[in-house]
């Protein structure tokens, strides 16, 4: 039997079809020759890859780090006005679009083209002026290796890829990712306690950090073999883990949720996935998934792809994203500290530093930058790469790396990740934090999904709450039971006095829920079409918002 990770052994598994580790080697040479004659491409060049999750994804980066040239890596969902900013803040002079992408590349390519940009498709051919195909090119090319000449300057400080953020609150940012952070990130597998001898399922974009950093990435310096699937389907999940022997998956934001909420089947346990990597899974939703789903060891990490600090949890103690480990803070300096919600800044004391957060308060996240934990940035955006940086936090003149993230310490020192600041607000003087918020809704036996914010009303400090729910299907909202379960489960500043109900959340690439324009809408029914509830507390339960309820609310004649 051929060992995975030598020239033969099996690579990725796609749609049927399998390639070794020497194949996929042997096409990044073809597809760095095919780039190197037809768009002359040098060291150094940035190259947009706006490619959807397929093998001639890695070829491609695997060929283009061959010519010393940083990837660019475009999310494929986003369109026009996003994709042109995405483009021109990593300066890249060529892009590689999917056959089945031309359509969105179109759109923009009389801008592409006035930039004096290069357009290849991966396509055999393509009748489109100004967009060249490139997949014949790449047949035809050589696929003996390259000169290490051709990248001789690159260095572990050089940039490697351009990945972007979800774009949560406005457009994506670039951030930059060297070598080192590559190499760094390959790691965590080990760490999660993944061996050669694992088989990891990619059904997350490779154009974000978890499906090509940890997954991909992590799969090549442990020379395993990865099944790439296009998108994620909670449906598919499970099928595709038992028909190819799955060890080791990935979860991401709301992922492990969907899995929950499949109709349950006799046989859930009968599968070989042993662990399971990722962020961004509640509390409720962990326990649950193991209830289910069997003894799968849940690896929670927390990290920023432009962040300078990470954690791991490597217990699996429920909840928590890691624990302080003396070795880890002392190589990787950083501390929580006290944070005005309502102004959204730092608090500090009388000489201007700032002040470390208590065990068991909830605090902001800062790295402390240095040459082991650099902050490198985002491309193009010097005003959002210095919003980043924090200066005099515990000495004059030190600078820390702001992860813009609230967590918490316990007495046992493991790690709670809160909330992102801007989505925790105050209300009666006190902090909501959306995520505790949003689990006390998702138990109510009609509400699938809930994306908890607070909302500005005249007249009144702070925000009020509010929260956009799906339904579970074929249910009705039941009023009184999420009145019910709200008074019983949270004090009265967190309860949310607005209810909405969509039929589907607004979701990132990355399955986070976008708050910024349902922030911006607020509550009035005069402009939203979608249904809209108030709580009553003198009726006991919520009941429709009317426009005449909205006024007494923006009057004052009711009380908040």
């Amino acid at each position: 039997m051929q060992r995975r990770g030598t020239p033969k052994g099996s690579f990725v598994h796609f749609e049927g079809r399998s390639y070794t580790y020497g194949e996929v080697d042997k096409q990044s040479n073809k597809v760095a020759r095919a780039l190197q004659a037809e768009a002359r491409l040098k060291e150094g060049d940035t190259v947009a890859l706006f490619l959807a999750n397929e093998p001639s994804f890695i070829w491609t980066w695997l060929g283009l780090a061959k010519l010393g040239c940083p990837a660019a890596l475009l999310n494929f969902n986003i369109r026009s006005k996003s994709l042109l900013h995405c483009f021109s803040c990593c300066g890249a002079k060529v892009i590689i679009a999917s056959s089945e992408l031309q359509d969105a590349v179109e759109e923009v390519l009389p801008t592409l083209r006035e930039r004096g940009i290069s357009v290849y498709l991966m396509s055999d051919s393509c009748s489109v002026q100004g967009i060249t195909a490139l997949s014949d090119k790449i047949s035809k090319a050589s696929d003996q290796p390259l000169s290490r000449d051709l990248r001789a300057n690159i260095h572990i400080r050089s940039t490697a890829l351009y990945i972007y953020t979800s774009g949560t609150t406005g457009l994506p940012k670039a951030a930059i990712v060297t070598h080192e952070r590559v190499w760094a990130a390959s790691f965590l597998q080990s760490i999660c306690g993944v061996t050669a001898e694992d088989i990891f399922y990619i059904n997350l974009p490779l154009y974000h950090s978890a499906g090509f950093l940890i997954g991909m990435t992590g799969a090549i310096e442990r020379g395993i073999t990865i099944v790439l699937k296009r998108k994620f389907s909670a449906s598919q999940f499970w099928d595709d883990c038992k028909k190819y022997d799955i060890t080791v998956m990935q979860h991401i934001g709301e992922t492990l949720r969907y899995l929950c909420n499949t109709p349950k089947k006799d046989d859930e346990k009968n599968h070989k996935v042993r662990i399971a990597i990722g962020n961004g899974v509640r509390t409720d939703v962990w326990s649950e998934f193991l209830h289910r789903f069997g003894d799968i060891k849940v690896r929670e990490l927390y990290a920023a792809t432009e962040g300078n600090i990470g954690f791991i949890n490597y217990t699996s103690k429920i909840g928590a994203v890691g624990r302080v480990n003396f070795v880890h803070r002392f190589f990787f300096p950083y501390t929580l500290i006290k944070f005005d919600i309502e102004k959204e800044e730092p608090v500090r004391d009388s000489q201007g530093l700032c002040i470390q957060a208590a065990v068991g308060e909830t605090g902001l996240l800062v790295g402390r930058v240095t040459k082991r934990s650099p902050f490198v940035g985002y491309a193009g955006n010097k005003e959002q790469t210095e919003k980043k940086r924090l200066r005099d936090v515990l000495k004059k003149g030190d600078l820390y790396f702001n992860t813009g993230d609230l967590l918490r310490f316990d007495k046992e020192n493991f790690v709670y990740f809160q909330d992102r600041v801007g989505d925790t607000f105050r209300w009666k003087g006190e902090n909501v934090a959306t995520s505790e918020v949003a689990d006390i809704l998702t138990m109510v036996h009609c509400i699938l999904e809930a994306n908890v914010y607070g909302v500005k009303v005249e007249g009144h400090e702070g925000r009020v709450g509010m929260a956009a729910l799906t339904l579970e299907e074929g249910q009705k909202f039941d009023c009184s039971a999420t009145y019910t379960q709200v008074v019983n489960y949270l004090p009265a500043y967190a309860r949310p006095r607005f209810i909405r109900i969509q039929p589907c959340l607004e979701m990132t690439g990355t399955f986070k829920m976008k708050k910024v324009k349902l922030v911006e809408e607020g509550f009035n029914p005069a402009h939203i079409k979608d249904p809209l509830y108030f709580l009553d507390p003198e009726k006991k339960t919520y009941v429709p918002l009317t426009e005449e309820i909205y006024r007494a609310v923006v009057s004052k004649e009711v009380k908040l």
